[in-house]
């Protein structure tokens, strides 16, 4: 615990920064979307599965930008791109507050999903994968709980905001955060760029190795990379599709909207909890020790979810939710790192920041589709549930081919 509070206070003004920006960058992830679907529906008058392909379609273009935006991280400081990235949030911010048509709205909502859940992610997971190399386990399980301050408390906040002074007003408020907070405390924590320090990857008690630095074009040529993606993107998927669609789950399960709510909180705690903990793992043992297990509890939390329309089971859920996510969050900070090197990472993690994205549209995307067409949610969740164990078994295959590769590498380095 000792080690713990030294490394927190030696890199504080990097930690904080990383945490900022996953915080901040719930403005446009789909959980605090998610919280106006109701709203922006009946102002413009859509369906669920209209809105849900309108949501697809936006996300979907910030993915494929994301590729070639993403990789400015490996030519530019970061803070620079922190200052660009969170401009152009606040200015998305402020667009939804005054959106006016259906185009306007998909033009709005394009550019929340690739500043926000796309850039401010990517931006925070890049640096930590970038200044860390000994400890970036536990750099990375220091700032991705951004995310669960932000699941904890804002969903709770935007429903007493939105009845205190309307939707568009809350958006306002989101803007206003944004300019007069995260861009001034942002920047100033990550102009100083810092040197990865005292890196140990050959230490034997930690089961790490030295890897080549993969050119991006050699990393997506390699089957590992997609069968990881497999992997990696199933949280973003799931997650999203769940967030988006609860103004249905509570309908067909007959539950308070409040309910819901407050078992974000439930969310938070236990990603948290997992993250730090994951973070240990993977500077003890590599992030390959997590590739087998991390979708478990998010497969047994979706068929839970779709056995049962108790009001309780909401809150099993989001508990198994957050065991996945703590451990995903994690994984997608250094896997690729571990894998592919850091010399080409932030163009390698644009294409695995973009993935995610995809996943995340499709989810809203696709099982609006299924709404529209009755096809029960709850056998939508099964079908999660199913993928999700089925992945698994595949990721156990994956970790022990990487553990063969990184022990061949290993192998020639002695001579």
């Amino acid at each position: 615990m000792q080690g713990l509070f030294h490394f927190i206070k030696s890199n504080l003004r990097w930690l904080l920064g990383g945490l900022l920006l996953t915080l901040f960058s719930s403005f446009g992830q789909t959980f605090f979307i998610a919280q106006f679907n109701k709203p922006i529906r009946e102002t413009f008058g859509l369906t669920d599965g209209q809105f849900g392909m309108l949501y697809m379609g936006a996300t979907l273009a910030s993915a494929a930008t994301l590729v070639f935006l993403g990789r400015a991280l490996d030519r530019f400081p970061i803070s620079r791109i922190a200052l660009l990235v969170i401009v152009c949030l606040a200015a998305a911010c402020l667009g939804m507050s005054m959106v006016n048509s259906v185009a306007m709205l998909v033009v709005v909502l394009y550019c929340l999903r690739l500043f926000g859940q796309g850039m401010m992610t990517h931006t925070s997971q890049t640096a930590m994968g970038k200044w860390f190399s000994a400890h970036r386990g536990r750099a990375i399980s220091l700032t991705t709980p951004g995310h669960q301050i932000g699941e904890a408390v804002l969903p709770t906040a935007v429903i007493a905001l939105v009845a205190w002074v309307g939707w568009r007003q809350t958006w306002l408020f989101a803007c206003v955060c944004l300019g007069g907070v995260a861009l001034p405390a942002i920047v100033y924590l990550m102009k100083v760029e810092r040197a990865p320090q005292n890196p140990d990857y050959k230490d034997p008690t930690r089961n790490r190795f030295d890897v080549r630095d993969w050119r991006v074009g050699e990393a997506i040529a390699d089957p590992t990379f997609w069968i990881l993606m497999l992997g990696v993107v199933a949280p973003a998927f799931i997650g999203t599709a769940i967030f988006f669609q609860q103004d249905h789950i509570i309908e067909i399960k007959g539950w308070n909207p409040k309910v819901f709510a407050a078992s974000f909180i439930c969310l938070a705690a236990t990603t948290v909890i997992f993250t730090l903990l994951c973070g240990w793992l993977v500077d003890r043992f590599s992030s390959k020790v997590l590739l087998p297990t991390f979708l478990l509890p998010m497969g047994l939390g979706c068929l839970t979810l779709g056995w049962s329309s108790q009001p309780w089971v909401i809150f099993i859920f989001m508990g198994l939710l957050g065991c996945s996510y703590g451990a995903a969050k994690t994984l997608t900070g250094t896997i690729w790192p571990e894998t592919y090197g850091t010399k080409y990472l932030g163009s390698i993690r644009a294409i695995t920041s973009a993935a995610n994205v995809f996943a995340s549209a499709l989810g809203p995307g696709l099982t609006g589709i299924g709404i529209d067409f009755q096809i029960d949610f709850h056998w939508q969740l099964a079908a999660m549930g199913v993928y999700c164990i089925l992945v698994s078994v595949l990721m156990l295959v994956t970790a022990r081919n990487l553990n063969r590769r990184h022990a061949s590498i290993e192998k020639v380095e002695l001579g």
